[in-house]
This record gives structure tokens, sequence and C-alpha cells, in this order.
């Protein structure tokens, strides 16, 4: 379930910040199973229904899958069809004496670009009370029409680290825009997804672990 995604996309490191002063970083995550609960899920790419979290059963990542997350323009799009967004707050229930940070997440979906456009996939997360979202923007230049995979990773000394002991929601923002640039709208589109249409894993969020 969470093997090899589309080759392409970057890396790099984000939220530079620190929460709680737990140990040492923990390559196993805890035996005990983790939940996440969805408390809210509010955006134009993630209608009501349309959007699904699991944890893997290591408790070494979560994933999140869209099944309606399409930005485009041209033939057939609306006007405020060219940007989508979602945002989830996420309630992560671990075992005592543990804490997580997000220490990389992968994203993915389908892309057809004409000439002359770009899709471009901006993502971010934070626990609530933390400072603002740093978001991580990838971007992909028409002509194109293939699978798309971003990667984003923060550094273990960046490490972002939920308090210990204190539950803080997890918010998840990300958003898919599609620019026409010089493309030609009058006869064709460009879209870019972050969904799972063929069924596979469109993100996952993997966790670094420390005891408290």
């Amino acid at each position: 379930m969470f093997g090899a995604l589309a080759a392409g996309g970057a890396v790099v490191s984000i939220l530079a910040s620190t929460l709680a002063g737990p140990s040492a970083v923990r390559d196993e995550p805890p035996s005990e199973k983790i939940t996440v609960d969805v408390l809210t899920v509010n955006g134009s790419g993630c209608p009501a229904g349309t959007a699904e979290v699991a944890v893997s059963p290591d408790n070494t990542a979560f994933t999140v899958t869209y099944s309606n997350y399409l930005a485009q323009v041209g033939v057939g799009a609306r006007p405020t069809d060219w940007r989508k967004n979602c945002q989830l707050s996420l309630l992560v229930h671990v075992p005592a004496g543990f804490t997580y940070a997000i220490a990389s997440a992968d994203y993915r979906g389908f892309a057809s670009l004409e000439p002359g456009s770009t899709g471009v996939e901006k993502a971010g997360y934070y626990f609530q009370g933390s400072p603002s979202t740093t978001y991580a923007t990838h971007t992909f230049a028409g002509a194109y029409a293939d699978d798309w995979h971003a990667t984003d990773t923060t550094d273990a000394a960046a490490l972002v680290w939920a308090p210990c002991g204190v539950a803080r929601n997890l918010n998840v923002n990300s958003e898919v825009r599609v620019l026409a640039g010089t493309s030609d709208t009058t006869s064709a589109t460009s879209f870019m997804t972050m969904d799972s249409t063929d069924g596979a894993v469109s993100t996952v969020y993997h966790f670094a672990w420390q005891q408290c």
C-alpha cells in the first residue's frame, strides 16, 4: 500500500521550529495501534465524502485519499476551477508516553497540461497553536501528460513535535492550481488532480516518533 509512487517532484525542508522537548528520535513506532480522527474537512478540493484518512498497519504513516480533487482551465472549466484546496483538521491518538512529528509527506496525482500552461501543488501542515504554516510548492510545466509525484522532507533537527501529553489538532492544508499561461483555452483543457482514480494512495504522511 505504501510502495513506490510515480517519479518526479522535489525535496524541500519545511516547518523549522520546535514545540516539545521529548527524548531522542526513535526508529521504531509504538506497537499499540494509532488512530486518526477527522475533525473537520473544508475546501473545494474535498467536498463532503471525498476524503478518507487511514493509518498504516505498522504505525509508520497515515494516508489521505481524495476522490474529487481536480483543478482545470480551458474548455468545460468554470472560472473558479483553476484552483482547488483542502483543509483537514486531524486528531492523532498515540499511546501514552509517546509523541510524534511529520518527517515527510508524499503527494501524487495526474496532470494533463497543454503547452504554455502550468500546474502547481502546494502543501503544508502544523499543530494547533504553533506558528504559521510553512508551505512547500512544486511546479509542473506543460506540455505534460503523466502521473506526478512530489515529496517534502523535514530535517531531523527541524522536526516539529506534538506536545507530550496534550491533545493538539494536526492541520493539513493543500491546494492544486492550473495556470493557463500562453495555452489555448478555447480549444483544449489543462487539468491537474490530487486523487487516486487508479485506486492507489494519493498522499502519505510519514511519522517520526519519540518517547516523552
